[in-house]
């Protein structure tokens, strides 16, 4: 779109505006239930009679949307092995059941930084 202004000296400039497709947030939500590849989604955009412009956009928040429910899962895997990592020290310190011991040093802990780093590879792919 190409809008005319009056400039300082009574003649008109133009200056183009740029045209910002809106991007429908419900259909991005279905295209993640479904489970669909960039690919698809690109061949689907295709045949709506999107221009290049468009796509990428779409795209782009396809992708926005997508990692941030991953991150969001890396997140919650962090916070229980952090949490199951805080049990074990407190119980390792404060040794209630000397039998224990060493399950609790070694397993419990184990098990605490297995799940951080699953929540690390979510996080940080």
């Amino acid at each position: 779109m190409i809008t005319w202004f009056p400039s300082e000296k009574g003649q008109f400039k133009t200056f183009a505006m740029s045209f910002s497709p809106s991007v429908n947030t419900a259909t991005i939500q279905q295209w993640i239930a479904d489970k669909l590849n960039i690919d698809t989604i690109q061949e689907h955009l295709v045949a709506l009679g999107h221009d290049e412009e468009s796509i990428a956009i779409h795209l782009k928040e396809f992708k926005k949307v997508k990692y941030a429910k991953r991150q969001f899962t890396g997140f919650i895997f962090m916070g229980i092995g952090s949490m199951i990592g805080f049990i074990s020290c407190i119980l390792s310190i404060l040794n209630p059941v000397p039998e224990l011991y060493g399950a609790i040093l070694y397993g419990l802990t184990s098990i605490a930084i297995t799940i951080a780093f699953i929540g690390l590879y979510y996080v940080l792919e």
